[in-house]
């Protein structure tokens, strides 16, 4: 292998798959993608509906846990990155999500320059190619195939969650990625034909084709390598031996919001205290390194169906196997979603201008495992609050790469966090009490009837709650002026030439939804920035906005409801 490349991209993520096929493009440089894992040619990557596989699969993704989190009562959570070509977009839920066009607006209030919505949406355009046709919002040919999946005609309850959410007074949006995220409306998927859609198969595919990208799969990125205060090359460990290769124009870290964090910081770049505790010489102090981090929570509310149409009946080996040869003749059926087919964004309380609630719904009530709840149908929706208060930290430990860093998300820690958790569950009780879902809701099954007090839905949040896999902000961008900020406006990490780190540690704060397709836009802008392209033009695309969103928490009064502890929405 050569030993000297134009740049040097660490981590074949939903990021730097991108950035392997954006500066592959012209044929004028030569790139290295440097990845820790292997191969995504498996079914259980390919085909949508077996989602919860490579997630929990140590061969395609890093197994981190939290640390004790104080305020889930010392509970540890699961936190899976992806550990394949496609990195987190090969193991994902496939739900794409943009995010509020106002979480782009508040980047730019926070010291990131240009990244307003008008600066980001014509880079969410460019990487689409939506089902429905380009507008003024979608893209029509880009390389990540979107869609409604099945249009929501493989089960009734989709259409009556939809309709639920409408009876307690929310509009209903038919775009929430487009002019209006607020409301309840069909949800979105990165799905190409039945298939996966993942940045591995969206772009590394094509530009594997091309003679100027190198693939060396299987390493172990040890640390970036210094001239000074100049990036050079990446030492990297692969079939047991140590390499080393340098880079002519730059580095690009895209190893995601714990990979970024542990290469910067073994490469002595970081916070003083913390590199110095873990036997790490300090080559750059960057006390923002691994700060900032953040995440989404989420619970399962369930109920049982007292109509016999749900999932549930599908959860034996005999229908998981007729679904998987039905998927591997026509990639067509239940093996083609993810099941997620409708959903919901909603403001908690009066004052929010944008929606701090997300609902995924799921015709199945199942265990975060993937097994059955109970023995009979049911149904649930994945929810929780999406713009924290809370801020975590990654630190590593030990020099050695090998060794996982420390993660603590310092999950629930404000009074305002656990009084959004408070609201999330009477609102949620609420909304699928309406009369959409009459002919369908039976008993509770979790919360449960019985949690209803601000103390008793406190005990069963910190319970119960888990991690929506949504880590980010980690190393995040902002003005010189920020002593937190690790890269400037155009993802350069401050105070070292020829190194960007261009993945989700980037953003500031996290979005309202999930985290692909943001990672993915900020992928695309970051390859015009690399390229010294100009920028596509800002767009002029209005976005919907309550009209009294600081007084009022929904759009209209409920047709009716019959959970009597509501009068806090209003």
């Amino acid at each position: 292998m050569k030993q000297q490349f134009d740049y040097i991209i660490v981590g074949a993520g939903s990021a730097g798959c991108v950035l392997a096929d954006r500066l592959t493009e012209s044929g004028e440089y030569s790139v290295l993608l440097l990845e820790a894992g292997g191969s995504d040619k498996s079914i259980f990557i390919q085909m949508p509906t077996a989602l919860s596989y490579p997630m929990n699969t140590p061969k395609y993704a890093w197994q981190f846990e939290t640390v004790p989190e104080r305020g889930l009562n010392g509970r540890q959570l699961h936190c899976p990155r992806g550990k394949v070509l496609g990195g987190s977009s090969s193991i994902n839920g496939m739900v794409y999500v943009r995010g509020h066009a106002c979480d782009f607006d508040e980047w730019e209030n926070q010291g990131a320059k240009g990244w307003s919505y008008a600066d980001c949406l014509p880079y969410f355009k460019r990487a689409e190619s939506w089902s429905g046709g380009g507008d003024q919002y979608r893209g029509h040919d880009g390389p990540v195939a979107t869609c409604n999946g099945n249009d929501m005609q493989l089960n009734p309850l989709y259409a009556a969650f939809i309709r639920a959410g409408v009876d307690a007074g929310y509009p209903e949006t038919k775009d929430y990625n487009g002019y209006q995220q607020e409301g309840f409306g069909p949800m979105h998927m990165t799905v190409d034909r039945g298939v996966r859609a993942s940045t591995a198969n969206a772009y590394l595919k094509r530009a594997l084709k091309r003679p100027n990208l190198t693939l060396i799969k299987n390493v172990v990125a040890r640390k970036i390598l210094l001239d000074g205060k100049r990036a050079t090359g990446i030492e990297f460990e692969h079939n047991g031996t140590i390499q080393t290769v340098h880079a002519h124009r730059e580095i690009i870290s895209s190893a995601g919001s714990v990979g970024s964090v542990q290469l910067l910081q073994c490469s002595g770049i970081g916070p003083g205290d913390v590199l110095k505790a873990a036997g790490v010489e300090l080559r750059h102090e960057l006390p923002g390194v691994g700060e900032n981090l953040q995440d989404h929570l989420e619970v399962y509310f369930q109920y049982q169906c007292k109509q016999p149409i749900t999932l549930n009946s599908k959860l034996g080996l005999i229908s998981k196997g007729l679904i998987g040869t039905q998927w591997i003749l026509t990639h067509r059926g239940l093996g083609a979603t993810n099941h997620f087919e409708s959903c919901a964004f909603i403001r908690s309380r009066p004052g929010l201008k944008w929606p701090n609630i997300q609902y995924h719904f799921l015709p199945a009530a199942m265990r975060y495992d993937g097994q059955a709840a109970f023995s009979g149908h049911g149904f649930q929706v994945h929810v929780g609050p999406n713009k924290p208060e809370s801020r975590g930290k990654i630190t590593i430990t030990s020099s050695d790469p090998h060794i996982k860093p420390a993660i603590e998300f310092n999950y629930l820690s404000t009074e305002q966090d656990q009084q959004d958790w408070r609201d999330c569950i009477h609102l949620t009780r609420e909304i699928l009490s309406q009369p959409a879902l009459d002919a369908y809701r039976g008993d509770e099954i979790q919360p449960g009837a019985g949690i209803n007090s601000d103390e008793e839905i406190d005990q069963w949040v910190r319970e119960n709650v888990e991690s929506a896999y949504h880590p980010s902000c980690s190393c995040k961008m902002g003005s010189s002026e920020d002593p937190m900020a690790v890269v400037d406006s155009q993802c350069r990490v401050m105070g070292i030439e020829q190194l960007r780190i261009v993945d989700s540690s980037i953003f500031p704060t996290i979005t309202n939804g999930n985290l692909n397709a943001p990672t993915i836009m900020v992928a695309e802008r970051a390859a015009d920035f690399i390229l010294g392209n100009t920028q596509l033009p800002r767009s002029d695309a209005p976005v919907w906005i309550a009209e009294d969103w600081q007084t009022q928490q929904r759009t209209s009064q409920p047709r009716r409801s019959s959970v009597p502890d509501t009068e806090m929405s209003r």
